[in-house]
């Protein structure tokens, strides 16, 4: 790690997956435009590193979530802790900035406390789906928690932490949604379906099948459609073409892989295969009807089954309270299902529309735009 001059304007960020890289460079953009002499160390991904002044470990890259992959993980969790714990030492960061991300991200947090050095949560980890108890720890370690969700505001009320709801990051990404979705008109309508599998490499070996192999039953009936597979620059064409060509090579013409920052393509989708995650709230903000899926190993699901106490699995029903996009988790998530919904969606106007219309208000549950730029001025209001 390459030298840095102890300032009190040093300051420590860490995120560990592809969403967090990109909300984390988004408030390092802030940071700095409000105080150009910060010095910003990251772990992130590659966005983080462009904007940051140094940079440790590419942590996205390693796409080490759920409950067993930590432990397959543990002397990179090791070896990033004792380069933290140095940095933490020689430099005496003014702060320390966690984004998600908790299984390493929690003990960083207590390497800060012991050496009395501030730390706060943006983005705090999804306590209200699993492991409650995790919301006190979270309360105990850090000087302020910046929540995404409405509902958050409650848990960390009865733990009386301090807390803002700043609003999710995803509205300072995407533009107001301005115009209908038009459905084809033609007698074979060219429907456009966005292919979502996921943003880690295990989630993608486990979606991408499925979802393309529907994509291919849908074409079947709908001949002129096409599919469009949003990519995140983490993950390599090969690995999605060769994922396609193992599994449904006879579809592999009419799919195109896309990698956009702008969301211009996606928003034209007329119906999205979705993997559960963040995908659902952009295609949610696009007005995008979406078929939400999800498949992981026996053993994730196996302890999910029994941690998880919510009824859903999509932020998009969680929001709204009820079912509104059909869910398919582990052997409910098949070609057949996916594509049956699929066909019920399309095939009738009035849903399409219902559907899409309910989408659309989700956005006013989201907050205003800036988050970043709130929280960029909360932290540096502290650090004064």
């Amino acid at each position: 790690m390459s030298k840095i001059a102890p300032t009190t304007k040093n300051i420590l960020i860490v995120a560990g997956d592809p969403s967090g890289d990109v909300y984390g460079a988004n408030l390092i953009k802030e940071l700095k435009a409000r105080d150009p002499e910060l010095i910003i160390t990251s772990i992130g991904g590659t966005r983080m590193k462009s904007q940051s002044s140094h940079f440790i470990y590419n942590l996205v890259s390693v796409g080490a979530v759920g409950f067993s992959e930590p432990f397959k993980r543990f002397f990179l969790w090791f070896k990033l802790l004792q380069l933290i714990r140095y940095y933490m030492d020689e430099k005496r960061p003014a702060c320390l900035i966690t984004i998600d991300f908790y299984g390493l991200n929690h003990q960083i947090l207590g390497m800060a406390m012991h050496r009395k050095i501030p730390a706060f949560y943006y983005i705090p980890p999804q306590v209200w789906a699993s492991r409650p108890k995790r919301a006190e720890s979270i309360a105990r370690l850090t000087k302020r928690i910046f929540c995404i969700y409405p509902f958050e505001k409650e848990i960390y009320e009865k733990l009386n932490a301090e807390h803002d709801f700043v609003g999710h990051p995803i509205i300072d990404i995407i533009d107001e949604y301005k115009e209908g979705n038009l459905r084809p008109q033609e007698d074979m309508p060219a429907w456009k379906i966005g292919i979502l599998p996921g943003s880690r490499k295990f989630e993608i070996k486990k979606h991408l099948p499925i979802f393309t192999e529907a994509f291919c039953k849908i074409k079947s009936v709908y001949p002129n459609s096409k599919g469009y597979i949003f990519a995140v620059a983490e993950v390599p064409d090969k690995m999605i073409l060769d994922l396609i060509s193992e599994t449904n090579p006879d579809c592999k013409n009419d799919i195109e892989i896309v990698r956009e920052t702008n969301y211009n393509l996606r928003s034209q989708m007329h119906l999205a295969l979705t993997c559960s995650g963040t995908a659902t709230l952009e295609n949610a903000l696009l007005g995008i009807p979406m078929i939400v899926a999800y498949k992981m190993n026996f053993l994730n699901y196996a302890i999910a089954r029994k941690l998880i106490t919510i009824k859903h699995i999509s932020l998009v029903n969680i929001l709204l309270k009820k079912n509104l996009v059909k869910e398919l988790v582990q052997k409910k998530a098949s070609a057949e299902n996916i594509s049956q919904e699929a066909f019920t969606i399309l095939s009738n106007p009035q849903k399409f529309a219902v559907m899409q219309k309910e989408l659309l208000t989700i956005r006013n549950m989201l907050g205003k735009k800036g988050v970043a730029s709130r929280v960029a001025e909360s932290i540096l209001e502290y650090l004064k």
